[in-house]
C-alpha cells in the first residue's frame, strides 16, 4: 500500500528500504487475516465481477480474492513499481491471473463505470484529507451504479490503550494524515465523494490500533 498524491510519495512502510519487510510486519501486527477475511466476506464477490484493489501493495488481498473466487476480473493498482513487481511474482507463484496497474488514486487510469466492486486495505491513512476525498471521488467515478466500496483502514480507537498503540503508526506514516481517521474522517470523505449508505460495519482491535471496516454504495 503506497501513496504518491500531491507533492509527496509515501512507501508502504514510509521508507523504501523497509519495503522488503512489509508483508511480515503487516502479518505480525495488524491481525491481517481477520480484517482481510472481513473485507472479502462483506464485499460479496461473485464470478464475472470486475474488482479494483486500490493501493494493492504486494498483492496479498488481490491474490486471496483470485484464489477464493475464480472468475473475477481483478485489477490491482499501486503507485510503486517495486511493490507491483513483488505482487506480480507472488501472483505467479500462487497461479492466479491479476492485472497489475501503475497509477495514482487521485487520477485512476480507468473509464467511468468500470468496476462492480472496489476494495482497499491500509491505504487511505497515507493520504492527506483532500487527497482522501479526491481518491474517493475517483472510486465513485469508476464504480458502476449499484457498485460497492469496501475499505479496511485505521479508525476511531475502541479504548485508550488502542489509542496509545496507534502512536507508532502515526510516527511512521505521519500525524497530519492519520489523525483525522481517529475521528471518523474516512466516513466523511466517502460521503463528500457522493457515496451513499456509508458506514463502519466493524471495528477490529489490533496490536497497533483499531482497524475500521467501511462500506459505501454507488447509487
Amino acid at each position: 500500500m503506497t501513496a504518491r498524491e500531491g507533492d509527496s510519495y509515501v512507501h508502504a512502510l514510509r521508507f523504501r528500504w523497509l519495503t522488503p519487510l512489509y508483508d511480515g510486519v503487516v502479518a505480525a501486527t495488524t491481525r491481517e487475516r481477520t480484517f482481510r477475511a472481513a473485507v472479502l466476506e462483506q464485499a460479496g464477490l461473485r464470478p464475472g465481477q470486475r474488482v479494483l484493489d486500490l493501493g494493492c501493495g504486494t498483492g496479498t488481498l488481490a491474490i486471496e480474492m483470485a484464489s477464493r473466487c475464480p472468475g473475477l476480473q481483478i485489477f490491482g493498482l499501486d503507485g510503486d513499481p517495486e511493490v507491483l513487481a513483488r505482487a506480480e511474482r507472488k501472483a505467479v507463484r500462487a497461479g492466479v491471473e491479476i492485472t497489475w496497474q501503475h497509477g495514482l488514486a487521485t487520477r485512476l487510469p480507468f473509464p467511468d463505470s468500470s468496476f462492480d466492486r472496489a476494495v482497499s486495505t491500509l491505504f487511505f491513512h497515507h493520504l492527506a484529507t483532500e487527497d482522501k476525498v479526491s481518491a474517493a471521488r475517483e472510486l465513485h467515478r469508476v464504480l458502476r451504479p449499484g457498485g460497492q466500496l469496501h475499505v479496511a483502514d485505521w479508525g476511531p480507537p475502541t479504548s485508550r490503550l488502542q489509542r496509545l498503540l496507534f502512536l507508532p503508526v502515526q510516527w511512521l506514516d505521519g500525524f497530519a494524515n492519520t489523525t483525522p481517521q481517529l475521528a471518523g474522517g474516512l466516513t466523511d470523505a466517502f460521503r463528500r465523494a457522493g457515496f451513499e449508505g456509508v458506514q463502519v460495519s466493524r471495528r477490529i482491535p489490533t496490536p497497533l490500533g483499531t482497524m475500521a471496516l467501511h462500506r459505501a454504495d454507488r447509487a
